[in-house]
């Protein structure tokens, strides 16, 4: 039951409808209902595969609560283990076998949005080891904290206690919640059908031959895939936080605008996949740290922290390669490379604040940082380091006659409309990064909001793919 769903379209109404209608005390056993039913439309064995790791969090998750110190210690590793070694035999067992043949292959095949979750339930117990007098929840609550429909398959990842506040309230369902609501899951669907799902086709066929490809195929697919992993992930979580929002609970935003970005540090830790990487930083990098003051600990453990990040995307989506490490280690390098440029940057920074070298440091800045970007997700679409390389290789050898091949290319109606659709895209987020533009958005007569959507429901009925693509990361 994919969000981009004529089954969704209905089943998501339904449910917020039996919600509202019912009295508080049998709330949740709807929704955690309408969650199990959700995941179960995926098949049986993703259900069990969530029920395996519900209950090793629920079990571990009540012992956590007990006072004596060791019993907790051993609930907290052997929680984290058990559910680490199931992302191991669910996820990387079959790769890392069909590379070492004396392994036997299990045929398993991982979950939908299994990682997600996974690392939901690991937040819970560390969050709970850390914290129990904080981090109480009834066993229903934490349940609903793993299996929340909305979340499951590509996240936000959520901390158990600002969820578990949400849920305990009686939220109304008011013509102020609905709008909210339906603006963050039109536009969600917009980004993603419209425009994601657009782009993917020319992606594919073209990655799909990388050695034989058009060079300049290989250049508008690689600036297309930045748009449309985007369009397709922020999409998801758009239409997620959407579909929370009618039950009252708001999931973290996630995706803020990203190719905004005017630092790799900026890109990561606000603006793509918040979530994932506070998970990192809370999770891998402040324990491997461990608040010492030596720097050869503090560059260690960035690029220890997207070398997991890696290895976490690897074992699915384009397949299990060793192009997703190669994606982690150089975003960990672009880390080194801009923490040692920092103390000149800000210097510059201060001395230019206010004047037009400022404005034009920062545009340039976030030309550079997006092409930093663009050059990483290569290595992510391609999945096999050799294509990766073979894309780079083969771009690199065609940008000094790049003028040559803008000129005899055959551009069609085709590249005209994904054009259009990326400048579209850009012009909205750009109205909604500026603060006194977005101020005037809000403000707008309720003739001029309407119109806008109004024209992104004709996009989708127009324009719009449906059904036609999975979302990325729910493979993951």
């Amino acid at each position: 039951m994919l969000f981009n769903s004529l089954d969704y379209l209905l089943f998501l109404p339904a449910v917020a409808l039996l919600f509202h209608a019912v009295p508080a005390r049998l709330r949740l056993p709807v929704v955690l209902l309408a969650s199990f039913l959700f995941y179960a439309s995926y098949g049986v064995g993703h259900l069990l595969a969530l029920a395996a790791v519900a209950a090793i969090a629920l079990m571990a998750g009540r012992w956590l609560l007990r006072p004596e110190a060791g019993l907790r210690h051993l609930a907290f590793w052997g929680g984290t283990i058990a559910i680490l070694g199931l992302m191991y035999l669910l996820k990387y067992h079959d790769p890392v076998a069909e590379a070492l043949p004396p392994l036997p292959v299990a045929g398993f095949d991982a979950p939908a949005g299994f990682s997600f979750y996974a690392f939901t339930a690991i937040a819970l117990l560390a969050d709970r080891y850390r914290q129990p007098a904080e981090t109480r929840a009834s066993a229903g609550t934490d349940l609903l904290f793993l299996a929340w429909f909305p979340k499951i398959l590509a996240g936000p990842i959520e901390r158990v206690q600002p969820f578990a506040d949400q849920t305990a309230r009686a939220p109304r369902l008011d013509p102020r919640l609905l709008a909210s609501a339906g603006q963050l899951i039109l536009w969600g669907l917009v980004k993603k059908v419209v425009v994601a799902d657009n782009l993917a086709p020319f992606v594919d066929r073209t990655y799909a031959i990388p050695d034989y490809a058009v060079p300049m195929d290989l250049i508008l697919a690689t600036y297309f895939f930045a748009f449309q992993i985007y369009c397709d992930f922020s999409g998801y979580t758009d239409i997620a936080r959407g579909s929370s929002r009618l039950f009252g609970v708001d999931l973290s935003e996630n995706f803020r605008r990203s190719y905004f970005a005017t630092s790799i540090g900026e890109f990561w830790s606000r603006r793509w996949h918040v979530s994932l990487s506070d998970w990192f930083r809370d999770y891998v990098y402040y324990p491997f740290v461990n608040e010492s003051q030596s720097m050869l600990r503090m560059y260690a453990g960035l690029m220890l922290v997207f070398l997991v990040s890696g290895l976490w995307h690897a074992g699915l989506g384009y397949g299990f390669g060793w192009g997703f490490l190669a994606w982690g280690a150089l975003n960990g390098l672009y880390l080194w490379a801009e923490r040692g440029v920092r103390p000149w940057r800000r210097r510059l920074k201060r001395r230019w604040k206010g004047s037009w070298k400022g404005r034009g440091h920062a545009v340039l800045a976030g030309v550079v940082v997006f092409h930093l970007v663009l050059v990483s997700w290569v290595f992510f679409r391609a999945g096999d380091i050799a294509d990766a390389l073979v894309v780079l290789e083969r771009i690199g050898a065609y940008l000094p006659r790049l003028p040559g091949l803008v000129g005899n290319y055959p551009f069609g109606a085709e590249h005209a409309f994904l054009v259009a659709l990326i400048a579209g895209l850009l012009l909205v987020e750009t109205l909604q990064e500026i603060p006194a533009a977005r101020t005037r958005l809000v403000a707008a007569p309720r003739a001029i909001r309407w119109a806008g959507w109004y024209a992104a429901i004709f996009a989708l009925i127009l324009l719009g793919r449906w059904q036609s693509e999975a979302f990325v990361y729910m493979q993951f």
